[in-house]
């Protein structure tokens, strides 16, 4: 008994003198779980995100390129028999790109640094961009390419450059 009132008394004075922790961001849980997927390359670093590039899906095309401090973008929608849409404009921003596709159609689009996704609600003036019944809303494309070559070779249905 006298051993168990001893290793007892040792528990609680080792536990003496130490300083609680006050916990930082970077404790959260995750944090460290994500810093090793960005070194590995599984995560694109935020800080190092750049939508420049090719970016597609089955009838979905996106092109990026720099343009000063902005980008010029290109975005086309090809369901085959005059079902299509085509739409040049300029982007700006990085996680939150906001395209304008001349005067009233602009909105914001989401890049997480492997996918752009158009909103599933768009202004009414967007429309004028597409015939039958195609629009660009919810366009999806993940990256293809993140070479602006790649994206200025990019064509829309009309045949001529996305980005040009």
């Amino acid at each position: 008994m006298r051993g168990t009132v001893a290793l007892a008394i040792g528990l609680v004075l080792a536990g003496c003198g130490q300083q609680e922790r006050k916990a930082s961001p970077d404790d959260a849980p995750g944090a460290g779980l994500e810093e090793a997927a960005i070194r590995a390359g599984i995560v694109i670093d935020p800080a190092r995100r750049d939508p420049v590039g090719a970016f597609g899906s089955a009838t979905d095309k996106i092109c990026i390129v720099p343009q000063g401090d902005n980008y010029r973008v290109g975005a086309s929608v090809d369901y085959g028999d005059r079902q299509s849409c085509v739409a040049r404009g300029i982007a700006t921003g990085r996680d939150r790109l906001r395209l304008t596709f001349g005067e009233e159609c602009t909105f914001e689009a989401e890049f997480d640094g492997a996918r752009i996704t158009f909103p599933a609600t768009l202004p009414r003036a967007c429309d004028s961009r597409c015939t039958g019944r195609a629009t660009l809303t919810a366009v999806n494309a993940g990256r293809l390419s993140s070479a602006e070559a790649e994206a200025r070779a990019m064509r829309g249905p009309d045949g001529q450059p996305l980005c040009g």
